[in-house]
């Protein structure tokens, strides 16, 4: 159980919530999180670099020249990897670079840089995001406030916040719905609602 305070739409102190899942600083795993953020970062490789091998390489159904009396090394193919437009040796194929995430380990990866940001003085809790979509404001209250860089994670996906947000050089938003613990560990600040917050550490349980 932890205490995070709540701000309002001014961003000014509003009350108390009392968390459900512990957010100390002994419940940072950073190996938890590094490991999630190797698998998010891998999965969104596209993996298809290719590269023609010996056998893709059209041609090659003759000897290029004699065995002898030319002054060069001999060659049986002109899809050997010695010979200019052959194949190549070793080279990259259409592969999947998706890492697994054990349920476990994400929810603890969660947990932990929750934690990180609260004992960092780093997450901020407010009660609703209010805005009118337009990106100006935003800016000037997140950084009136020193919030920024920001990660801003709202509980509805249709919040007009996440529009402000998203021309925001130094912010991102997103659902809680899609919480990413990549964006929370590229963003120093994590500006996120009290219902989105409830709604992050009633899965931790």
């Amino acid at each position: 159980m932890s205490d995070v305070t709540v701000l309002n739409a001014k961003l000014e102190e509003a009350g108390k919530l009392t968390t459900n899942v512990s957010l100390t600083a002994e419940d940072i795993n950073v190996a938890a999180v590094h490991q999630v953020v190797k698998a998010t970062l891998a999965g969104r490789r596209q993996g298809n670099a290719c590269v023609k091998g010996r056998s893709d390489v059209s041609g090659g159904g003759i000897k290029p020249f004699k065995q002898k009396g030319t002054g060069r090394a001999r060659q049986g193919s002109i899809r050997s990897s010695l010979m200019v437009g052959g194949g190549t040796v070793h080279g990259p194929s259409p592969r999947s670079y998706v890492q697994k995430v054990n349920k476990k380990m994400a929810k603890v990866a969660i947990q932990s840089i929750l934690a990180d940001k609260l004992q960092a003085g780093k997450l901020t809790v407010v009660d609703t995001i209010e805005s009118t979509g337009k990106t100006k404001e935003m800016y000037n209250l997140l950084n009136g406030k020193g919030l920024l860089p920001a990660l801003v994670v709202t509980a509805d996906k249709n919040s007009p916040a996440l529009r402000a947000v998203k021309n925001l050089q130094w912010g991102k938003g997103m659902a809680v719905e899609g919480f990413s613990v990549y964006e929370a560990v590229k963003f120093e600040n994590l500006v996120i609602e009290k219902s989105a917050l409830e709604t992050l550490l009633n899965k931790l349980v």
